[in-house]
């Protein structure tokens, strides 16, 4: 199986598994830069050279050599489960995408269809009831991770305790593992402890938010699109990202975790 979702610099220095809504953007062009000394011009998702990929037949023997004999420094940063699928919805639901279309094609009128969520457009200035339409989508993701119905749980909204398990099982190990409430101070972490061919300060790095303005911005606090059933939800599916990873469960508006990641703990209930 090897290690999918994992991006590599050319120089081998750092490794990174791609958690989707994880400042990955931000992380996929710093590495870029470690090797280049310049960003890729366009979205960083969208490059085929200067960065090894998984889903890229080349790069993966060298993947697959470099982390099996521990040369890159191995990294993945982790997001508040509660932020990251209201960021979920918020850009990949409502929002319109870069190429001018919904994001999947037919899923958002199925989700209109099927589960009465409202998404307003460009033309009304995206006005919609928030709340209820998001909490009407948390059902959609709930059902596509338990039954994989209407479809396959999608890389946005499926837990990143999955997607941070896949390198485990396939016999790579995290050397560091941040927080995106804590970015810069994570990813120096990450640059301290690699030898790359370009010194990257972090805090001079801009944002690269590629989701940016192409939808609604988010009109309410964290807590109040969560009631009840969305917190028993949430729960049901992203359990063990707020036990692995440290974040608050009961309070929806604390977004900051609540201690540092026991990479020992990941490995050893992530690796089974």
């Amino acid at each position: 199986m090897g290690f999918p979702g994992t991006w590599m610099t050319e120089s081998e220095s750092l490794a990174y598994r791609v958690v989707p809504k994880c400042a990955c953007s931000t992380i996929g062009q710093i590495m870029f830069y470690a090797d280049h000394g310049r960003y890729f011009d366009g979205d960083i998702h969208d490059a085929t050279e200067g960065l090894h990929k998984w889903n890229q037949d080349s790069s993966q023997p060298l993947i697959e050599q470099a982390v099996r004999a521990g040369r890159p420094v191995t990294f993945t940063c982790v997001r508040n489960p509660y932020a990251r699928i209201l960021s979920s919805f918020f850009d990949k639901i409502a929002g319109v995408q870069r190429n001018g279309k919904r994001y999947r094609g037919n899923m958002v009128p199925q989700l209109m269809q099927r589960y009465g969520v409202d998404v307003g457009s460009p033309e009304n200035g995206f006005d919609f009831d928030q709340i209820a339409s998001f909490r009407r989508f948390l059902l959609f993701a709930r059902d596509t991770i338990r039954w994989r119905r209407p479809m396959e749980p999608d890389i946005h909204w499926s837990a990143m305790s999955g997607h941070v398990a896949t390198f485990i099982a396939n016999g790579g190990r995290y050397d560091q593992i941040f927080f995106t409430e804590r970015f810069n101070e994570g990813m120096q972490a990450v640059l301290d402890a690699a030898d790359t061919p370009v010194t990257v300060d972090v805090s001079a790095v801009p944002r690269f938010n590629e989701s940016e303005g192409h939808g609604p911005r988010r009109a309410h606090k964290v807590s109040e699109y969560f009631d009840d059933l969305s917190r028993h939800l949430i729960w049901e599916i992203y359990k063990k990202d707020f036990q692995l990873f440290r974040y608050d469960f009961d309070d929806p508006d604390n977004k900051m975790p609540k201690g540092p990641v026991d990479l020992d703990e990941v490995h050893a209930k992530l690796g089974r």
